[in-house]
């Protein structure tokens, strides 16, 4: 395992953090992230977006200092930085990633398909 090229930015301050949490498809990348515990090939964190969409949103974690990119074996994969994070703003994380997980779950037992909660489906 080898990291990539780039150093990870610092983690930045709170506003910036949430603001880069906020947004649903983040939010479920960093959930994926943090179940997995370790590094995670970037196609597995995204299903619903195209490849330059999910792009752009691990530009915003990263440059928040959620998130660092890595080269495994030649596949760009993202960590999580729960240290950094940890250290940087403690308590922050593990909260939102149980709500985040609990909104997982409550959606699956609704059967939802996928689709937040009160989003028509067509």
């Amino acid at each position: 395992m080898s990291d990539a090229n780039e150093q990870a930015p610092s983690v930045a301050p709170l506003p910036t953090v949430l603001a880069a949490l906020q947004d649903p498809v983040r939010l479920e990348m960093v959930r994926r992230l943090s179940n997995a515990g370790d590094a995670v090939r970037c196609a597995a964190l995204y299903e619903v977006i195209n490849k330059s969409t999910a792009t752009h949103h691990f530009k915003i974690l990263r440059e928040a200092g959620v998130i660092e990119r890595l080269l495994i074996d030649g596949q760009t994969c993202q960590r999580l930085r729960t240290e950094d994070l940890d250290r940087a703003l403690p308590g922050v994380l593990a909260p939102i990633v149980d709500a985040a997980n609990r909104a997982d779950a409550d959606r699956i037992d609704a059967g939802s398909n996928g689709y937040p909660a009160g989003t028509p489906r067509r």
